[in-house]
């Protein structure tokens, strides 16, 4: 995988703004990547040393429109300490 096809996009909430401080950057990630490809990823697209990642599964939840319901899906988000 490329690394642009690794790192989605970044997510911006007020938990991850104040990992910041912290040097942790939160990122929506593919879900069939390593650990190991997503701090390679890192490294490649943003020039920086990762110290560790920490992944999830994040569940998809459940939407209505009117009467018919579904499910939004699940996506994988990862947590990078530079």
């Amino acid at each position: 995988m490329l690394p642009e096809e690794i790192i989605i996009k970044p997510i911006i909430t007020e938990k991850s703004s104040d990992g910041l401080a912290e040097g942790k950057y939160t990122f929506k990630v593919a879900k069939k990547a390593t650990k190991v490809q997503i701090a390679n990823a890192v490294e490649s697209l943003f020039n920086v040393k990762v110290l560790n990642v920490n992944t999830m599964i994040v569940k998809g939840k459940e939407k209505r429109v009117g009467a018919n319901s579904g499910k939004r899906p699940d996506w994988k988000k990862a947590i990078v300490t530079i």
